[in-house]
């Protein structure tokens, strides 16, 4: 068994989305922080990116879904943005 950077960046990938749940459970960001959905979001590609080199359907389904929740967290986080008005 080989490992290339496709592996690495789905490792890292993993990694990133590991790390804010982590986070999340510490305490230290919320599920509605832009940067939640983001580190979901970046964490689900890069492993999408590794499983085009070495594909597993099961795991790409769950990544497609992950990434598509991921970019409706960030859009609703956005939204949620208190306006800053112009003066």
């Amino acid at each position: 068994m080989s490992f290339a950077w496709p592996d690495a960046l789905g490792i890292a990938g993993v990694a990133l989305i590991l790390i804010a749940y982590a986070a999340t459970q510490a305490g230290k960001v919320a599920v509605r922080d832009v940067r939640y959905s983001l580190a979901n979001a970046i964490g689900a590609l890069a492993i999408m990116v590794s499983l085009y080199f070495s594909f597993n359907l099961a795991s790409f389904v769950i990544e497609v879904f992950w990434l598509l929740i991921s970019i409706y967290g960030i859009w609703r986080a956005l939204a949620e943005r208190p306006h800053e008005e112009e003066e």
